[in-house]
């Protein structure tokens, strides 16, 4: 498991809230499944509040987001390969992946350099757990 530092757990974190947003509905389990990737990224409940307030700010101006995608390109493949999982568990949520959610992953794997390929078996993976 790759281990994020705080200023990449806050784009990560405005990415999965962008991603549990665009089909405009914020549900509660996007929420808890957000929450969960921060608690077992960070030390105390306290630096997650702060991460979370952090990426909501940082979400509300979607430009400024996609240039957090920086941060992950650069990134190892099991650091990629994380937080598509985690995207794909915030789409899959709901058992209806609309053409924009589908649209956003395919943006992202582009701009991270990640293979659909790869993205597509981790979606069907998710699917069947």
């Amino acid at each position: 498991m790759h281990k994020f530092n705080q200023k990449e757990l806050v784009g990560i974190t405005a990415l999965l809230i962008h991603a549990a947003k665009i089909d405009e509905i914020y549900s509660d389990n996007e929420k808890k499944i957000i929450n969960n990737f921060l608690k077992n990224n960070t030390s105390d409940e306290t630096l997650s509040k702060k991460i979370m307030s952090e990426a909501m700010e940082l979400e509300s101006n979607s430009n400024q987001l996609l240039s957090y995608t920086k941060i992950i390109k650069d990134g190892s493949k099991e650091m990629k390969s994380e937080i598509i999982e985690q995207l794909w568990k915030i789409l899959i949520s709901d058992k209806n992946v609309d053409q924009y959610e589908s649209n956003l992953m395919r943006r992202i794997c582009g701009l991270i350099y990640f293979s659909d390929k790869e993205s597509g078996e981790i979606k069907m993976r998710l699917s069947k757990s």
